[in-house]
């Protein structure tokens, strides 16, 4: 491996460049799990990070056969020819990074995948939902110092995928399909609330009637919800990806939200908070893995935990003596 200053310099050089091979490198250095990679990936992320916060971020949701990849793959495509460059990260909780995976994701995006202006590329699950959430920002760290102006991140699970990925973007799309014999199928009340917009799919042929009525049933719901910010109303519309219809308003309203949460000081306020909600979650990883390292830790957190299990001590007590072990191990310099 050559000389880490010369690495890191010649990554961040490529991915400023838009260098996709670099990029696809400097990924994969934030994708690694060994400790002397993840140092050196932060020194590329702090290097790039002048470049970075330019892009808007959109998350899609929805549940298998909701039609997201069509969906995505054609506003994509639209916002291409409109001079846009679009980077899609799935985040699948579920499994694990493959080269299948990465293949499946062009599969299913197959004009997207053709296009130098389009970049496509599966999170890895790394394990944890905490994991996604992490390498997921970087990368969209990585992709928005490249130069891609519009960055879309679609969970390709399902439950709290939606909570990270909601977490971490400017806009959260909700995809909603008009079922046969139910009203909708997949509709959460959770979901609901994380959505900044929601689209009734596929509202073609035989099913536009059934979607007609889904947007009037979901509208009726959000009436009683409690609005996530006082700036913005949660629109409904109905799309159909294969025609290529109702896309160019979904679009409009997605502008349309960050021009009006700009002007009231919301976006930039979801950013910071964003930005330190990551950072309490880093904290919390890095304090875990310290535990884990510790044998005497780890030692008495079992006592604690039978203690505990047993009702001889509540779980506060025993966690602050767990904390105030750890005490020490920070004087003495050993960081986590």
């Amino acid at each position: 491996m050559r000389h880490p200053v010369a690495m890191i310099k010649a990554y961040g050089d490529g991915v400023l460049a838009g260098d996709r091979t670099m990029l696809a490198r400097a990924i994969t250095l934030i994708e690694s799990a060994k400790h002397e990679h993840r140092a050196l990936a932060q020194e590329l992320l702090q290097r790039l990070l002048p470049a970075t916060g330019k892009a808007h971020r959109i998350g899609i949701t929805g549940v298998p056969g909701v039609g997201k990849s069509t969906a995505i793959d054609q506003l994509g495509i639209n916002l291409l020819e409109q001079g846009h460059r679009v980077a899609v990260l799935a985040v699948d909780p579920s499994s694990t990074r493959s080269g299948g995976s990465i293949l499946g994701d062009k599969t299913r995006m197959v004009r997207l995948a053709q296009s130098r202006q389009a970049f496509i590329r599966p999170s890895p699950a790394s394990g944890t939902l905490g994991g996604v959430a992490r390498t997921t920002r970087e990368v969209m760290a990585l992709v928005e110092a490249a130069g891609f102006d519009i960055v879309i991140v679609e969970t390709v699970g399902v439950g709290q995928s939606e909570v990270a990925v909601a977490g971490m973007v400017d806009f959260f799309l909700v995809l909603l399909l008009a079922g046969g014999g139910d009203d909708l199928q997949g509709i959460k009340r959770g979901i609901l609330e994380l959505a900044d917009m929601i689209a009734i799919t596929k509202a073609d042929g035989d099913n536009l009637a059934r979607a007609r009525k889904a947007l009037a049933v979901i509208e009726g719901a959000l009436a009683i919800l409690t609005p996530g910010t006082a700036d913005w109303m949660a629109p409904v519309l109905m799309i159909s990806a294969e025609a290529n219809r109702g896309l160019d308003a979904l679009w409009a309203k997605i502008i349309e939200h960050k021009l009006v949460m700009t002007a009231s000081g919301a976006f930039a306020a979801r950013r910071g908070a964003q930005a330190v909600a990551f950072l309490h979650e880093l904290l919390r990883e890095r304090l875990f893995a310290a535990l884990n390292r510790d044998a005497a830790l780890q030692q008495r957190m079992g006592e604690l935990e039978a203690e505990v299990l047993a009702g001889r001590r509540t779980p506060a007590l025993a966690a602050a003596e767990l904390a105030g072990m750890m005490g020490p191990n920070r004087q003495n310099g050993d960081a986590p």
